[in-house]
């Protein structure tokens, strides 16, 4: 499998597909603010700490919000690397270890293959290093979408909002789910 001939080259820093996405957005206050990169091969490397708002258990992120953190990573792998939207269809995570507040994930995700419309994907999250102990392994299956999808189902105030964003700063290449 090939990236896409558009698709951003390795060391290429990866920019928020949008501002008030929870995963990667700066609008966010209480969001993610995960920042990825492309590494080599089909490989994109992404960190988040983790904050006091993310917690479950005092003192320790919340199993859900780490879902979404390999959500969002896996997502920002397959939309930057194959260069077409798509959705999750199924995400499944393997909890480790503990994650603790304070601390750096450090998550390196991967395509793992594609089947029509499925795109598969894996990540393994390492604590506080690239080589730290692993704390969470996922899996996601992703189904490849037209644009339409999200201007059919998504909330047309939040979408108004974006095309006024983007007319404001047109130098910003955005995509849907890149």
């Amino acid at each position: 499998m090939e990236p896409h001939p558009d698709a951003p080259g390795p060391g290429s820093k990866l920019p928020q597909h949008y501002e008030q996405c929870f995963g990667c957005g700066d609008e966010v206050d209480a969001g993610l603010h995960i920042r990825s990169a492309v590494g080599d091969g089909m490989v994109v490397h992404s960190t988040f700490t983790v904050t006091e708002a993310h917690q479950g258990a005092p003192g320790l992120a919340h199993g859900g919000l780490l879902a979404c953190a390999f959500d969002e990573a896996l997502g920002s792998t397959v939309g930057n690397l194959l260069r077409r939207p798509a959705v999750t269809g199924k995400l499944e995570t393997d909890f480790r270890r503990p994650v603790p507040v304070g601390s750096t994930l450090h998550i390196a995700a991967k395509l793992d293959g594609v089947a029509g419309r499925k795109i598969y994907a894996s990540a393994e999250g390492r604590l506080d290093a690239d080589d730290g102990p692993v704390a969470v392994r996922a899996r996601g299956l992703f189904v490849s979408v037209d644009f339409t999808h999200f201007t059919t189902h998504g909330d047309v105030n939040a979408l108004e909002k974006f095309r006024a964003a983007r007319k404001a700063r047109p130098e910003k290449d955005w995509d849907i789910n890149p």
